[in-house]
């Protein structure tokens, strides 16, 4: 198949091209710097602004699939997450509806369009919650911030859907890597033995390891019956709580000392909910389709991570 990538260079494109690349796919990724990215020779990188389709739209003449994942960190690009200030917020917002608008335009030039688009979200479409509730891919969207661009990022796509284009979107959860994202700032505090759950520890996380994140896209890729949203999160989800317990043990560290939620906000603002609130989500749709998670434990998951 030939394959175009927005946001290959990060975390999760990354895993899904070492998965795609050995199975003799052509792999095509759009960069805003092309000169500066480090991928595995066999790969075509491609410059683009990431707002227009100017100067690249002839790439998606003609490929199997297109996979939408581009867009400013979340967290920021330190390993201390960054407030969110009103600058970038927006350019939260902006990368990725930019992004997405560009690659719908691109889409409508093409004569002969791809099958399928992966569109990139997360499951903070749902909003950041405290309670228990399951939320499958039916649940509604939520009222923050966060829950906002995933549903301005998500409804940027659909136009695509009219000129008969397969459209998957993939609603991230928290993606466990050793090499980026979210694990190792959660690790700092474990290796200095002041590790402990955030604020209460009830919110609940839900966690999807590196290697079953690519495998999931790939399934949207190839998966004919593969339309709308799709939680890509493991089958069991976790409190914090509990998974600074799983983390501590995995770790051979005590796992005890909370961080008041206080001072998360004190130190991040607005940006501590992303840390003191989650949603309980599942992946009900995945299932359904008979994807098999690698990792469906979180135990396990750390373990292969770690160890």
């Amino acid at each position: 198949m030939r394959i175009l990538i927005t946001g290959g260079t990060g975390l999760i494109g990354r895993a899904l091209i070492d998965r795609l690349l050995p199975e003799g796919h052509e792999i095509i990724v759009l960069s805003r710097h092309p000169h500066r990215a480090s991928l595995p020779a066999g790969v075509q990188v491609v410059g683009w602004d990431a707002r227009s389709a100017q100067g690249w739209a002839q790439w998606v003449e003609g490929a199997n699939a297109v996979v939408n994942l581009a867009g400013e960190s979340i967290a920021g690009k330190g390993p201390i997450p960054s407030r969110w200030t009103a600058d970038r917020k927006r350019r939260i917002r902006e990368s990725r509806l930019n992004a997405t608008r560009a690659v719908v335009e691109a889409i409508g030039m093409a004569g002969e369009k791809p099958k399928v688009l992966v569109q990139g979200s997360a499951v903070g479409f749902y909003g950041g919650r405290t309670d228990d509730v399951v939320l499958d891919e039916d649940a509604p969207p939520g009222d923050d911030f966060l829950a906002e661009v995933a549903v301005q990022w998500e409804a940027a796509s659909e136009p695509v859907k009219a000129w008969g284009v397969r459209r998957a979107i993939a609603r991230t959860g928290l993606v466990l890597s050793a090499s980026g994202g979210s694990l190792p700032p959660t690790m700092l505090p474990f290796r200095f033995f002041l590790g402990g759950p955030l604020g209460n520890g009830l919110q609940w996380w839900p966690w999807i390891h590196i290697r079953d994140e690519a495998r999931a896209i790939r399934f949207l890729i190839e998966e004919p019956r593969a339309s709308g949203p799709f939680n890509l999160v493991a089958p069991n989800p976790v409190t914090n709580r509990e998974f600074a317990l799983i983390l501590g043990k995995v770790m051979g560290r005590p796992a005890f000392i909370p961080t008041p939620a206080f001072v998360l906000r004190l130190a991040l603002g607005e940006m501590a909910d992303l840390l003191l609130k989650g949603q309980r989500a599942v992946p009900k749709r995945l299932l359904a389709l008979g994807f098999e998670f690698e990792f469906p434990e979180l135990e396990a998951a750390l373990r292969d991570l770690l160890l």
